[in-house]
């Protein structure tokens, strides 16, 4: 693979800070354009759709430097987040911890997360269809395959960006209100 150009590297980190900066201070993630954004890092509209291809990819990207060290957790991690954990632990671990990192990167999921109907993808996407399968595959022995799939979209419907953030600003729940509610939630759902 060829290494990235000086200038084009430098054209990503800022290309990245900007839109990063912009959904954060921005009241409605939906208002931030991709001409805010090439703006904002001081690049042209051309360079930022070369490099990143849409709004959406753009978003997805800077949401996965976020990401990575909670994906790497989960895939090879020590207790309770890696796969050494017995599942019932684990499901409530990784639930827990996708409702962290949503929490604390509001602005992103909501800009990741907007007007995720079927139409949209989200399910299709790669995070999500990796963190059902897990998921799925967790509580498969216990409810079988028939009703593991349901069971793993009910639980990560409970983290999405919208819920969380009206709970949090509709509701004035605090993050760590939200925590034990999900924690008391997993617990019922798996019956332990």
């Amino acid at each position: 693979m060829q290494e990235e150009r000086a200038d084009a590297a430098r054209n990503r980190k800022a290309i990245l800070e900007a839109a990063d900066d912009l959904f954060a201070t921005s009241d409605s993630p939906s208002e931030v354009s991709m001409d805010d954004i090439a703006r904002a890092a001081g690049v042209g509209k051309g360079t930022l759709f070369r490099r990143f291809g849409d709004r959406r990819n753009l978003i997805q990207q800077v949401y996965a430097v976020r990401l990575a060290p909670l994906r790497e957790q989960i895939e090879s991690g020590p207790p309770p987040l890696g796969p050494d954990t017995p599942p019932r632990e684990r499901v409530s671990a990784i639930i827990d911890a996708i409702a962290v990192v949503k929490l604390d990167n509001a602005h992103l999921m909501l800009a990741l997360e907007e007007g995720s109907g079927p139409t949209n993808g989200l399910h299709k996407s790669p995070d999500y269809v990796a963190v059902h399968g897990l998921l799925r595959d967790l509580v498969a022995s216990k409810f079988g395959k028939s009703r593991a799939s349901w069971i793993a979209h009910s639980l990560l419907a409970n983290i999405r960006a919208d819920l969380l953030g009206h709970l949090v600003k509709g509701e004035g729940m605090s993050h760590s209100d939200i925590r034990l509610s999900l924690r008391d939630f997993v617990a019922h759902t798996l019956d332990y």
